[in-house]
């Protein structure tokens, strides 16, 4: 029997390859639905592919736009628009997997309906654990959802974890399991070795050049300041129960070794392939079962060398922050995510410089009030005060 699967962010980069994989495996899987912002052209263009029964955008015009275009080539598919609609696609009863690639905290919501609605959750959407993690996993524990980490470096680690932690997401200490501690590995992005000066005259043309990996602009742009590495140890710590303590970042530029897990015995278990996200989305899709991905095979005669550094926490303080917030907890992760997220944003219009991203988030983080999380509508009041901070500071430096 076919699982129906609905895609949030289809059109983005994960969204697309998410679609290849299913394309692959036709006899197991059906595009029930699929969501984008405002790319009305390339929702019409998956519409025709794929026939799914729904498509939501997250705009009205963009919805009456896409269903006028389905409407003259006699597509079928119901548009619809707005936040409740995205929930509804994720917790709908038909559907049992939900793959979660909205970027930001606009995929927050979405996320927890499907958790609360008990399905296999596909979670490439950071923002939803390093926001509201502690409120995401009690929805996943309470409902029977089964969640997936989709981020090639949370799919490593997940992989390389003994088997019960498959049922035990966030339940069980490391220790219990005779971990010491999981590594995660960071390719640098495209500054790894670049000095103080250079930092200091970077275009978002060249940060939006990932020497490896093929992402979206604002995961690319984490990238280069780290920050992306940064979220994805707020991640670690909710997904696997992992005090900060026991989350290491290994810079290694090949970026074959997509994560690492070490036990108390000694034994150092890492999960190899060639970057590319299919690998993770296609383990995530069949869990158990193992699907072919369409991924080249790797060729470590080809590659010939493994290196390794420490991140550099002072050029690239991005990390440090997100270490530094996941400490002071309740709130934090939610102001250091959205802070960044309106930083990203200026840099890439040309408003501010790079390092400057890090700037506004320090500043933002220490001028705000840290409470205890209570709600999801308590963390969207606080990411809206956190965002309207950081404009002000970029108006300040720009």
């Amino acid at each position: 029997m076919k699982q129906n699967v609905t895609i949030l962010g289809a059109t983005g980069t994960i969204g697309k390859q998410t679609l290849d994989v299913i394309e692959q495996h036709a006899d197991k899987f059906s595009v029930y639905a699929i969501s984008a912002s405002t790319n009305v052209r390339g929702m019409f263009l998956l519409c025709q592919q794929y026939s799914p029964i729904y498509a939501v955008m997250l705009h009205e015009n963009a919805a009456k736009s896409l269903s006028q275009l389905l409407q003259n080539v006699g597509v079928k598919t119901q548009v619809l628009h707005g936040e409740a609609a995205l929930c509804d696609i994720a917790s709908n009863d038909e559907v049992n997997i939900v793959m979660a690639a909205i970027v930001g905290a606009a995929g927050l919501l979405p996320a927890m309906a499907a958790a609360k609605a008990g399905k296999r959750i596909l979670l490439a959407n950071k923002e939803t654990l390093v926001m509201a993690g502690s409120l995401f996993m009690q929805a996943v524990a309470k409902s029977g959802a089964i969640l997936m980490p989709i981020d090639s470096e949370h799919n490593a680690i997940f992989q390389a974890m003994p088997v019960p932690i498959s049922a035990q997401l966030n339940n069980t200490s490391l220790k219990q399991l005779g971990v010491k501690r999981v590594l995660l590995t960071a390719s640098g992005g495209p500054f790894r070795d670049a000095t103080d000066l250079q930092l200091q005259s970077v275009t978002p043309a060249q940060a939006l050049n990932h020497p490896n990996w093929v992402m979206g602009p604002k995961i690319t742009i984490d990238s280069a300041t780290l920050m992306n590495k940064g979220l994805e140890v707020i991640e670690a710590h909710w997904l696997f129960n992992a005090k900060p303590s026991e989350i290491d970042v290994v810079v290694h530029p090949q970026s074959v070794i997509h994560s690492m897990v070490e036990y108390i015995d000694g034994s150092v278990l890492a999960q190899l392939g060639n970057p590319d996200m299919r690998t993770p989305i296609a383990f995530g899709l069949g869990y158990p079962e193992r699907l072919s991905s369409g991924v080249s095979p790797l060729d470590l005669i080809k590659i010939g060398r493994l290196d390794f550094k420490a991140p550099d926490m002072k050029r690239f303080p991005c990390l440090k922050l997100a270490y530094d917030a996941l400490a002071l907890g309740g709130t934090a992760p939610a102001i250091l995510n959205a802070a960044n997220e309106v930083a990203v944003e200026a840099f890439l219009a040309e408003k501010i410089s790079f390092l400057m991203i890090s700037q506004i988030i320090e500043t933002v983080l220490t001028q705000s009030n840290i409470v205890e999380v209570t709600s999801i509508d308590q963390l969207i009041a606080v990411d809206a005060t956190a965002r309207e901070m950081a404009h002000g500071h970029v108006l300040e430096f720009a």
